[in-house]
């Protein structure tokens, strides 16, 4: 089988199956900043030879075909984007169409969804005036679906032969894309991908945040630290505003103060300085950062925290092999 590879054309289509709020901000990103490099037309190419720029989002009622519009239609910009908004009835059309398919559904939809009549011819064919045929790339950002799982469910249950089989990927964006502050770690595959293909996938989700390529064996960790984390390191900051009010600070500024503080520490370790280091630097001899790094010490927060980033990557995996009720049975 010839090696997969994006489409030369410079316009690609690309469709979200279930747009949700992280569909949402995922083309968010992309058409603010597609409108960016159409403004900027003498700065050097930093992008991909071939980028989407016509969008086809479905969802399943009316009233989310109204709120995706809203979210979204400001940000479209003639001769630069477009984009269309369908219910989910129209999910083989919009796959027929795209060259690259989005899939933000909830996880036990998938199966139904790949599973629709016309759908092996969808994603086998690309039907565009003037394309010739190409392979398709199926993103999944479904919590838990494995790259396997998704390429079983087209052989068994959509009856795509292996030769015909989509380029399938797996990526895990986070809820700070919608202010495009993601973490999104991303599924390398066995053989590797294409380079464009690559700088494809790293293009996409770099538009709401950072991007990491890593093996399927540590995505549950990365679940894990990455999307579990939002609300690990929420519940600290909230511990450190608790802390501000019990002194005296009134409720909104602690909040405040606790997000920015943590805002900026995350910020100086993202600019190379190692949190060891922070740390040390702040903590000077005989004084208060020093006494309040003692009692957390004491009370165990460093190894509870590595705890719970532990403990949540094993539900992660006992949920994504299908068990239920994990938290209530394993201890």
């Amino acid at each position: 089988m010839a090696a997969p590879q994006v489409k030369s054309s410079s316009e690609l289509t690309m469709a979200v199956l279930g747009c949700g709020t992280m569909g949402i901000a995922i083309l968010s990103g992309i058409l603010s900043s597609l409108t960016s490099l159409a403004s900027s037309p003498s700065d050097p190419p930093t992008s991909p030879p071939a980028l989407p720029r016509h969008f086809i989002a479905t969802v399943r009622s009316s009233s989310s075909i109204t709120k995706v519009e809203s979210a979204l239609s400001g940000l479209v910009k003639p001769n630069v984007s477009t984009l269309r908004v369908l219910q989910s009835t129209s999910n083989v059309s919009a796959v027929a169409e795209a060259d690259i398919i989005l899939l933000g559904c909830k996880p036990y939809m998938v199966s139904g969804l790949l599973s629709a009549s016309g759908m092996k011819d969808a994603l086998t064919v690309n039907h565009k005036e003037g394309h010739a045929r190409s392979q398709k790339i199926i993103i999944s950002i479904c919590a838990g679906v494995t790259v396997p799982q998704l390429e079983q469910i087209l052989r068994e249950d959509v009856g795509v032969s292996a030769d015909d089989l989509p380029i399938v990927v797996r990526a895990m964006p986070n809820t700070a894309s919608k202010i495009r502050e993601s973490m999104t770690v991303i599924n390398t595959v066995e053989p590797p991908l294409p380079d464009s293909v690559t700088e494809l996938l790293t293009w996409i989700f770099e538009q709401i945040g950072e991007v990491a390529f890593l093996p399927p064996s540590l995505m549950d960790a990365c679940t894990s630290l990455c999307a579990s984390g939002t609300a690990f390191f929420a519940l600290m900051m909230e511990a450190a505003a608790d802390g501000g009010v019990a002194m005296g600070i009134p409720r909104a500024e602690a909040t405040k103060m606790a997000a920015q503080t943590m805002r900026g520490a995350a910020g100086l370790v993202l600019d190379g300085e190692h949190p060891a280091i922070l740390r040390e630097k702040v903590s000077t001899p005989g004084g208060c950062t020093i006494g309040g790094l003692l009692v957390l010490e004491d009370e165990g927060v460093r190894g509870a925290v590595a705890k719970a980033v532990r403990e949540a990557t094993v539900v992660a995996s006992l949920l994504g092999s299908g068990q239920k009720n994990v938290n209530g049975t394993r201890h």
